[in-house]
């Protein structure tokens, strides 16, 4: 296992438990932001570096019974939380990798990832490894429940002029890897990019 998934996990390990506690206001956001993908009955999408699973309901509320809905993270602590939550009867959870996916090319319609890029050890090759999995025309929504500004005093810190999530550094990092982005929000209640799958 690579330091990066160590770091990961050690984060996350000891976290897992209280994680929906600590915030217990955000399933709002979440269902926004899952309604700006505009999903359909049926489609097939995936919750990337999906934690406790709290995209998991209104993901599954918005493909409906026929459609699929998975779960990927790379911490088992996180899992078992979401299946602690009963989360797992909106998706299916898989321990795996999301910057190795083992899905089919082109398999899924759309990837929700709340909180994900900051984590991902290579962006531009992980999203590229997103992009594989989402057919032509498919979504990606790059999410948080707050944005960059809240985010940052939350966490004592200033965001700097390298935050990946930054439009002017997203946009670019995006097309490099095969997402065109066709909306941009970064305001106190929400962060949200979404982007197309370029064919």
């Amino acid at each position: 296992m690579s330091d990066d998934h160590t770091h990961v996990q050690e984060f996350f390990t000891p976290r897992a438990a209280h994680w929906d506690s600590r915030f217990p206001d955000d399933a709002p956001a979440y269902a926004t932001a899952v309604a700006a993908l505009g999903l359909r009955e049926g489609d097939r999408v995936l919750d990337a570096g999906c934690g406790t699973g709290r995209a998991l309901a209104p993901l599954r509320d918005a493909v409906g019974a026929s459609g699929v809905v998975l779960g990927a993270d790379l911490t088992p602590a996180m899992l078992e939380a979401a299946v602690r939550a009963g989360r797992d009867r909106d998706g299916r959870l898989l321990l795996a990798d999301v910057t190795a996916l083992p899905l089919r090319s082109g398999s899924l319609d759309a990837v929700f990832a709340a909180g994900l890029v900051a984590h991902l050890p290579d962006p531009a090759r992980n999203l590229r490894e997103l992009a594989r999995v989402v057919r032509p025309g498919g979504v990606l929504a790059l999410f948080h429940p707050i944005g960059r500004a809240a985010l940052a005093a939350r966490q004592g810190r200033t965001i700097t002029p390298g935050d990946l999530r930054a439009e002017p550094n997203l946009r670019p990092l995006l097309a490099a890897s095969g997402w065109r982005m066709t909306s941009y929000v970064d305001e106190d209640a929400r962060f949200l990019a979404l982007a197309a799958r370029e064919s």
